[in-house]
């Protein structure tokens, strides 16, 4: 049975289970996936502080403004004043020092006259750029919920409130097998009817990128059973997905599907609707009591670049605890028309730029067919042309999977 590419994407999905979570030093964590709702053990900020560099004072002591303060001290960041503010006092304060016991506003340093022991200051309500203790956070709220992947600001975010260490899921050890015989590494003489291999150099970029480790590679696997599965057993043994590229069809030098049927890897679905990217083979093995998932990609760069984006990105996601789904962007479809089968998706490499009301899809290169590697160059994402639609004319609507 053919999947549509959202079945097919779905069901690898659903065979992706994250790895058991680990404590991971939150400075170490950046890309991971929390495996628990973090919650904060303190308020933030944990004492009332000025917003703005000036002279903390008694609300009440400014009415009608033009009044003059004695000095009596100074709050700064990391030295809070040891005295109080008293009536017809102020004390000077720099942004984000703590607030000084007795004030309860802040006289922006613009707003006043300082005349060295004394200020005139301008009248002000309570409360005036004061940041009250707990006003971002308060003990016990949710700092980053589950699932969450851990970016810059979540890093900051846990620092902030004291926490050091945070519960993670690893990232997903992944392998790339690349195979045919007629690929030879770059850099390498080219013999007759050879061609440097980019398939693993892309796959395993694609990995990382999606946030996984590389944990083995292989490329220029010969069309053969017995080595097509010796590469194979020795991927299964060390990953929790594995990525094959090439051999997964029916033709008589193709042997990804026997090889991986030997070792115990059964067959989840075997083509998608999909151009360009239709022989895409998924499938599912236990290894000393580890599931492993198997994405078997056609050979052709493209197409594999195209099903890798679409399947094997979010299985990465999942493996690593992020269910969130791929967003597609609207955009406005700029170039010539583009014919296709009925039936199926067809996914073309574009460049988005920006636009009114949408964004702007314009194809990287006028030959979109599954060979074409400069089709790659430049892409920001693929614009998915619905199955029931024939042909995609200049000024169409397309739904884009941005690929950044």
């Amino acid at each position: 049975m053919t999947l549509t590419p959202d079945q097919a994407r779905d069901a690898v999905a659903s065979l992706c289970a994250p790895r058991a979570a680990e404590a991971v030093e939150v400075t170490s964590a950046l890309g991971l996936v929390a495996a628990a709702e973090v919650t904060s053990p303190v308020a933030l900020p944990p004492f009332a502080n000025s917003a703005m560099d000036g002279f903390a004072v008694r609300a009440g002591d400014t009415d009608g403004g033009g009044v003059r303060l004695r000095l009596v001290g100074e709050s700064r960041a990391g030295a809070p004043a040891e005295g109080e503010v008293t009536a017809g006092t102020a004390m000077r304060v720099s942004t984000g020092a703590a607030m000084p016991a007795g004030a309860d506003a802040v006289v922006r340093l613009e707003d006043a006259d300082d005349h060295g022991d004394a200020v005139t200051v301008g009248a002000v309500a309570p409360g005036r750029d004061v940041r009250p203790a707990g006003d971002d956070v308060a003990r016990g709220d949710v700092m980053v919920p589950a699932g969450r992947r851990l970016g810059p600001g979540e890093v900051a975010a846990l620092q902030a409130v004291g926490l050091t260490r945070v519960a993670a899921h690893p990232r997903p050890r992944v392998a790339v097998v690349a195979t045919g015989d007629e690929t030879v590494p770059a850099g390498m003489p080219l013999g007759p009817g050879d061609v440097h291999d980019s398939n693993r150099p892309m796959l395993a970029a694609q990995v990382w990128h999606a946030g996984g480790d590389v944990v083995l590679q292989a490329s220029g696997v010969p069309d053969t059973l017995d080595a097509t599965a010796t590469a194979l057993d020795e991927a299964l043994g060390v990953a929790d997905l594995v990525v094959v590229a090439g051999g997964v069809s029916v033709g008589r030098h193709d042997h990804v599907k026997r090889a991986l049927a030997l070792a115990g890897v059964a067959e989840v679905f075997w083509r998608v609707a999909l151009r360009p990217g239709h022989p895409t083979w998924c499938g599912r093995g236990v290894v000393d009591g580890r599931d492993v998932v198997v994405l078997g990609l056609p050979g052709n760069p493209v197409s594999a670049f195209v099903t890798f984006a679409l399947f094997a990105r979010p299985a990465i996601r999942a493996l690593a605890g992020d269910r969130a789904p791929d967003v597609l962007v609207p955009a406005t479809y700029r170039g010539p028309a583009q014919a296709k089968a009925a039936g199926v998706v067809s996914a073309l490499r574009v460049a988005l730029a920006p636009g009114d009301p949408l964004p702007v899809a314009s194809p990287t290169w006028g030959n979109q067919r599954s060979h074409s590697l400069r089709s790659l160059v430049g892409a920001d994402g693929l614009a998915l042309v619905d199955a029931g639609r024939e042909a995609l004319a200049d000024g169409d609507t397309v739904r884009v999977l941005p690929l950044g």
